[in-house]
């Protein structure tokens, strides 16, 4: 019995004497369960930044090739696409892990469809088709009746900085420009 008392009036002294409100190596505990988490949230808002940095690189450079093509007025060959693939790698900072198709588009009023002159690819790519542009009125501008576009279309390999929860993929671009000096740039060949 004397135990029992002897405990309970240990207990009630660390109680009286504030055992429970002393805060002494609270701030480095806090620190040890917060700084984790910032850590983390610096390393995946920089990942996030540079996706977006290589994001607007990629597109800047593919309108740069597009738009290098689109001033063509001698036909292209293969020495000419070679060099602008590399020129997109380089402006891009893809390191090789990329791939081009640049394709010559018209309008047929007639048929209401769009139809490919030249089509031809670097890297990966698969040249179009007219069975693959005939229906393209949502991806491609409304034009008169032979008007013809350049399309240059660039997929890009991103491997982000830090595994923060971002993935691998690929950044894809898009880009149509008219031809600025002549009516239409040829490849090798001109009907």
């Amino acid at each position: 019995m004397m135990r029992a008392t002897l405990l309970k009036f240990r207990l009630n002294a660390l109680l009286r004497c504030d055992f429970l409100r002393k805060q002494d190596g609270s701030i480095s505990i806090e620190a040890m369960i917060v700084l984790p988490v910032m850590f983390w949230a610096f390393l995946a808002a920089f990942s996030i930044f540079d996706a977006f940095r290589m994001y607007g690189i990629n597109q800047k450079a593919a309108f740069t090739v597009g738009d290098a093509i689109s001033r063509e007025t001698l036909p292209l060959d293969d020495d000419y696409l070679d060099g602008v693939h590399n020129l997109f790698e380089y402006l891009s900072l893809s390191e090789g892990k990329s791939a081009m198709r640049v394709s010559s588009i018209w309008f047929d009023e007639d048929n209401n469809s769009y139809r490919t002159d030249w089509s031809q690819t670097r890297g990966s790519a698969v040249a179009l088709t007219n069975a693959q542009v005939k229906n393209w009125h949502n991806r491609l501008p409304v034009m008169p009746d032979n008007e013809r576009v350049l399309l240059v279309e660039t997929w890009s390999e991103y491997v982000p900085p830090f595994a923060t929860g971002l993935e691998e993929r690929e950044i894809q671009n898009f880009v149509f420009t008219r031809p600025r000096y002549a009516p239409r740039v040829c490849w090798e060949y001109c009907n």
